[in-house]
């Protein structure tokens, strides 16, 4: 195949993914061309703190979404344990560490609560998030009698607010943060030659090895291009770590785990997946649980970095990490996704609200533009479909 023919080949057989990429890239150059400092360390370093808690949001979103649910309530969730988190902490002077544990706990009941309604009692994940949404909002009023705590200080703040930096060194950058980066870098490319060998055992169409190695090569250099830029600032954020090892470990899980097979199944074909065994009920009762279990570490997430707890926090989350999961490919009727895809959704959304806020772009407008974007790119998996079911 030749060159050109193997990039038209790869383009159409990944659609979605590479649309999203090089609407990626696209706004990352205009908005570097718009404002000089969107692409300087400390701009990019604000991306990755302030929108950290939509990432984490976004990954058990699209778990949420490929099982064929939605989750309306994970805001009003964020919310909730960041109050809980509070109570104890500010305002009972409880270690950092008890309030933690008990949002996380807050977190795993509220994915009880509503998995068991949607799972066992057979309620639509719609109107059970719904309820919950209204429902942990007024908990949380409630919990903070209407006012906001702060501020949480030590170790608690230190979480979405602190830096890895000095550990090993280093003349005008953090060494620490460049190992990391170049780490990443290496198991990147390890998992894509892994991936291409297996596709050629297979006899699956793969791109030419020039083009293979110059992928490869570009990914590389944007990355360690990026992790130069937080050397030379702050060195690495400790969200970015937690927010590195939550990608790796739900990816394993949604790609190589039966739970995340069984999740594929059930959104991709309800009945065939129950005529084949899947334990239905018990895997929509884990989806749950899974996004209250998230909600819960993007609650700590957001209290940390707000370094307080607020009655109205989180509000308008929901639809930030939904539409991160669109934009990023799921599909609306479940059943397709990625955990990587998400991200990309959600950086999408952070690059174009961060860039716009640079420019002075009035909220508003700037509400028009994130639910325009959402609605083209739901209109594009919709064309896509059509477009593969005429041939």
């Amino acid at each position: 195949m030749t060159g050109i023919g193997n990039i038209r080949e790869l383009m159409s057989r990944n659609m979605r993914q590479s649309g999203i990429l090089i609407a990626l890239v696209a706004l990352v150059v205009m908005f570097s061309f718009m404002h000089p400092n969107f692409l300087s360390p400390g701009n990019l370093t604000n991306i990755v703190l302030q929108y950290s808690y939509i990432l984490i949001l976004a990954i058990g979103m699209v778990i949420v979404i490929i099982g064929g649910h939605i989750d309306l309530s994970v805001g009003s969730v964020v919310a909730l344990t960041g109050a809980v988190a509070a109570v104890l902490v500010v305002k009972e002077g409880q270690p950092w560490w008890v309030g933690v544990l008990a949002a996380t706990a807050v977190g795993l009941l509220v994915g009880v609560w509503q998995g068991f309604w949607v799972a066992f009692i057979g309620i639509p994940a719609f109107i059970v998030t719904l309820a919950g949404m209204l429902l942990f909002r007024g908990l949380t009023y409630q919990v903070l009698d209407n006012v906001s705590l702060s501020p949480f200080g030590g170790t608690y703040y230190q979480i979405a607010n602190g830096f890895q930096n000095g550990l090993l060194g280093g003349y005008g950058y953090d060494a620490l943060t460049l190992i990391v980066f170049g780490l990443a870098v290496a198991g990147f490319a390890f998992v894509q030659v892994r991936n291409r060998r297996a596709a050629l055992r297979y006899k699956q169409a793969v791109e030419a090895f020039p083009l293979f190695i110059l992928k490869i090569v570009v990914i590389g250099a944007v990355v360690m291009w990026f992790g130069y830029q937080l050397a030379i600032e702050r060195g690495l954020p400790n969200v970015l770590i937690l927010l590195a090892i939550l990608i790796i470990i739900y990816t394993v899980v949604t790609q190589r785990s039966v739970f995340g097979r069984h999740v594929y199944a059930i959104g991709g074909n309800l009945p065939a997946a129950q005529l084949s065994g899947v334990k239905v009920k018990r895997v929509n009762f884990m989806i749950f649980v899974n996004m209250g279990l998230l909600s819960a570490i993007a609650g700590i997430v957001y209290s940390s970095r707000m370094n307080s707890a607020q009655p109205a926090a989180g509000n308008m989350f929901e639809l930030d990490a939904i539409a991160a999961c669109f934009i990023g490919g799921a599909a609306v009727t479940g059943g397709v996704g990625r955990v990587t895809g998400a991200m990309v959704g959600a950086l999408i959304m952070a690059v174009m609200t961060n860039g716009m806020q640079l420019m002075g772009v009035s909220t508003s407008t700037q509400q028009i533009v994130k639910g325009l974007v959402l609605l083209l790119a739901v209109a594009f998996d919709v064309y896509n479909k059509r477009r593969a079911g005429a041939r």
